[in-house]
């Protein structure tokens, strides 16, 4: 009976930015563990060869940071395919530099990617979710929603924030019956931390750094993912879940 509180057979989630990297995990994860699942991005071809890799996974291809195309998917998947139960918001990129010469076209598109993405499809998703009084929203936060480190202090802004819009979705959508929460993953050795996982001093830094010491796999986050897209996770509203290898929780 325990076992059939993580069960997402019936359910349906979409995963933004779900093409490779953490997103595609997570859709393989929650998949296995009986979802349908609904993969996103703007590269098509890309998105093609992902879905390929998922039996009976759908694509919903369109640019997460663009409010009315978001809008007119989502609308027109619930009313031709059926219903969003799950959105996990997981689209996001990486742009490193000191901040004094930090460029302002990046800085707005880190604010684009990572943060308006999350309140475009949240919001569009939570629509639907509404009115049938029942969905779960997981936004892809990070340990920058709670620290800092020299190079990114753009993404570090883009993540605190993530972190606390996910505290204003659950406090605006708890009494609709949603549950929203976030997943902050410490180091993965994903296509974004690509340049960081092939640099030997970052790396050495990093496994010190972590009391599990080493970097995170990305299979390591299905669990919390499908704990929180499931019965399981009924009464947990407005939580930043770490995992991290216990770097958030050390000097």
């Amino acid at each position: 009976m325990s076992l059939q509180l993580f069960n997402l057979t019936g359910r349906r989630a979409l995963i933004t930015g779900s093409s490779q990297g953490i997103g595609l995990a997570l859709a393989h994860g929650m998949a296995a563990a009986g979802a349908q699942v609904v993969l996103n991005g703007r590269d098509t071809v890309k998105l093609a060869a992902a879905a390929a890799s998922i039996p009976g996974a759908q694509v919903l291809a369109f640019d997460a940071t663009d409010h009315a195309a978001v809008r007119s998917a989502v609308d027109e998947f619930e009313a031709t395919q059926g219903a969003i139960d799950i959105c996990v918001n997981n689209a996001g990129m990486q742009h490193r530099g000191p901040l004094e010469d930090f460029p302002p076209e990046a800085f707005e598109r880190l604010l684009q990617t990572n943060i308006t993405s999350v309140f475009n499809v949240g919001q569009a998703c939570a629509r639907h979710m509404i009115a049938r009084k029942a969905g779960r929203i997981i936004n892809i936060a990070s340990v920058q929603t709670a620290l800092a480190r020299p190079g990114i202090a753009p993404y570090t802004a883009t993540k605190g924030a993530v972190g606390n819009l996910t505290k204003g979705m659950a406090t605006d959508w708890a009494k609709y019956g949603l549950n929203c929460n976030a997943i902050a993953p410490g180091y993965f050795v994903t296509p974004l931390n690509q340049a960081l996982v092939d640099d030997p001093a970052f790396s050495t830094w990093l496994e010190k750094r972590t009391p599990a010491g080493r970097w995170g796999r990305v299979e390591e986050l299905v669990g919390a993912c499908i704990f929180l897209a499931s019965d399981a996770a009924s009464f947990v509203n407005g939580h930043i879940l770490y995992v991290d290898g216990g770097i958030t929780a050390s000097l």
